[in-house]
Order: C-alpha cells, then sequence, then structure tokens
C-alpha cells in the first residue's frame, strides 16, 4: 500500500488541528491557579457535554414531528444505574456500549 505526499500532509493536518486544541489549554492553565468560580463553573462543563450527547440520541425529528427513540431509553436507563454503583468511567462505557450492541444485533436480526 502506498500513500500519496498529499495525502499524508492532509492526515498529519488533521491530527494536528485536532490534538492542539485539546493539549495547549492544558498546558496554559497547568501553571495558573483559577478563581474558586471559574473551577466551579468548569465543574459542570463535562456534565453538560454529556447530557447533550446523551439526550441528543433520545430524539429522533422527522419531517412533521419528535419522535422519541425508546432503544436508547431502554440502554441508557441500566447503564445509569451502573453508573451510579461502580462510578467507573470505562464500565459505564464498556456495558452501555455492550448493551447497546445487543439491543441492535437482537432488533436487527
Amino acid at each position: 500500500m502506498s500513500i500519496h505526499y498529499p495525502t499524508l500532509i492532509i492526515i498529519l493536518g488533521c491530527a494536528l488541528v485536532t490534538v492542539v486544541p485539546r493539549i495547549v489549554p492544558f498546558l496554559v492553565v497547568r501553571n495558573i491557579a483559577l478563581p474558586e468560580p471559574i473551577l466551579k463553573w468548569l465543574s459542570y462543563i463535562p456534565i453538560c457535554i454529556l447530557t447533550a450527547l446523551v439526550v441528543e440520541n433520545f430524539i429522533i425529528q422527522t419531517n412533521d414531528s419528535v419522535k422519541v427513540n425508546w432503544p436508547v431509553i431502554i440502554v441508557v436507563i441500566p447503564t445509569l444505574l451502573i453508573a451510579l454503583k461502580t462510578k467507573s468511567l470505562s464500565i459505564t462505557v464498556i456495558s452501555g456500549v455492550g448493551m447497546m450492541a445487543l439491543l441492535r444485533f437482537f432488533l436487527l436480526s
């Protein structure tokens, strides 16, 4: 398999613009003592992002209506219970992905 030079440059450029915005803020904030109100505000960001990602999958928008995606809700409820019980991100993600895979396998079979 060969790769063309322009393709390699595009891949490296995409990697750069993906990595830099994720690393630079940590490097900048690492040595700065942030005020308490800013730290409190920042503590809500992961919850907001996670909620937005999960709720986006609950809703199916059609041409004339909005419907609830019940298979997703069926998987989210036990996944949420696992998250509350284990408090482990990896166990929660693995169990959620596994349950969704099983549900989709049995629904599409």
